[in-house]
């Protein structure tokens, strides 16, 4: 039999940042990176990859997996969301399973509960850690109810309240999934904060950029592809220029005068605010050329899925 590890040993893992859609994950994913990493919206299922945000810390490094919402499917776009995230589950050290304090325990929440209780039946036996996030946003009273509300909903390894956009006990959250790891010398370079590729991340920010202030039905009907990322050409050494060639798909012309706007006015903001993420993520400076495309349906049509990268 292994003995437990010491206090003094490193140690070294991957954690599974789960929960239904819109419940603070990507943000929680952040706070704990201490950088961006994934991309935050108001609106939910903003999030179509597993993107990894390193934790570096003396004593450890925690790899954080930030999934899509897991929810049941109605498209067959969410049905390979779905399989993202079960996939994940599988590989994982650690579960945080997020549960925002400012809404009761409901039917999603339910359903993540009886998935992550089959993977225990299964022998499995992965840690989970249930975490109430956005605790900044109801009282004393409602959030203790909140944390007797999630230890009736299933079998937890600990169950801890943070507020990741305050910054309130998100150091608590990295403890409690770290003392879940196993012992190990670290799994990425020092400094290292995400294996996602550039263009994945540059993607991403884009299309955070385009979910602002949109209707409800944008944000499950936009795909983002970086076409090319080049330098200019002539340009000095000491002021290079990365040109940027992205195209947006939306599933309905409709769709298509909501990103572009009246006189094209949206999608000009658009590229200003993703520009600024970028050029910051990158550590240069960036020209965007965004073009907006119809690919109707394109959420239930398995080859154009495939093509859009899921």
């Amino acid at each position: 039999m292994t003995p437990p590890p010491t206090s003094e040993q490193h140690r070294s893992g991957f954690a599974c940042i789960l929960g239904r859609p819109n419940v603070g994950k990507s943000t929680l994913t952040n706070a704990l990176v201490g950088e961006k990493v994934a991309i935050t919206s108001s609106k939910p299922q903003t999030t179509r990859h597993a993107i990894r945000g390193i934790l570096n810390r003396p004593d450890a490094q925690l790899i954080l997996v930030d999934t899509p919402g897991l929810h049941r499917p109605r498209t067959l776009l969410g049905q390979r969301l779905n399989t993202v995230v079960r996939d994940t589950l599988t590989e994982v050290d650690v579960i945080a399973f997020c549960l925002p304090a400012d809404e009761k325990v409901g039917p999603g929440d339910r359903f993540i509960a009886g998935v992550l209780a089959e993977i225990r039946r299964g022998g499995r036996g992965t840690p989970v850690v249930a975490v109430a996030t956005k605790s900044d946003r109801v009282d004393r009273e409602r959030l203790a109810q909140h944390l007797l509300d999630v230890d009736a909903l299933g079998e937890w390894d600990d169950i801890v309240p943070t507020s990741a956009l305050k910054g309130e006990q998100v150091d608590v959250v990295a403890d409690l999934l770290v003392a879940h790891l196993p012992p190990g010398p670290a799994l990425y370079p020092d400094g290292e904060l995400t294996d996602e590729p550039e263009a994945v991340m540059v993607a991403e920010l884009i299309r955070e950029a385009a979910l602002e202030g949109v209707r409800d039905e944008l944000p499950h009907s936009l795909a983002v592809v970086v076409d090319e990322m080049t330098p200019r050409e002539g340009r000095p050494e000491n002021d290079p220029l990365l040109e940027i060639r992205v195209n947006l798909f939306v599933e309905r012309p409709s769709q298509k005068a909501i990103v572009i706007g009246r006189g094209g006015a949206r999608l000009k903001e658009v590229g200003t605010n993703a520009r600024r993420s970028i050029e910051a993520l990158l550590g240069q400076r960036v020209y965007l050329d965004l073009h907006v495309k119809v690919a109707k349906d394109w959420q239930r049509d398995p080859k154009q899925l495939q093509r859009l990268g899921f």
